[in-house]
């Protein structure tokens, strides 16, 4: 079900990207490009890391729907799916992260 939630949401994003900017949220973050958008998603992100310091669960899941959300639309502009992020966590699930860090060079 999730997967079709974010198909269905990425194909909203991408209908976004013809709408006029003045009427539609989506369309003026992708009409001011870039910056804006990965500005946008530390702000979420630092709301996320708010709620979850604040224990409140409700308000850590509204935080971290807005989060995904903008990651989503940084995603569509750079003309991803969410197909390509599922497919790299599946290709994860049963690696370890220490093992997985390793095979990328990282630590």
């Amino acid at each position: 079900m999730s997967d079709v939630i974010l198909q269905r949401l990425a194909e909203v994003l991408e209908q976004r990207k013809q709408a006029d900017p003045d009427t539609s949220y989506v369309a003026s973050l992708y009409h001011k490009g870039l910056d804006a958008i990965l500005k946008k998603i530390g702000e979420e992100a630092t709301e996320t890391v708010i709620a979850a310091k604040g224990g409140d669960i409700d308000q850590l899941v509204y935080e971290t729907a807005d989060l995904w959300f903008h990651t989503l639309v940084l995603l569509a502009h750079q003309g991803v799916g969410p197909d390509k992020v599922l497919s790299e966590l599946e290709r994860r699930f049963g690696l370890s992260g220490i093992e997985e860090k390793a095979a990328r060079g990282r630590t």
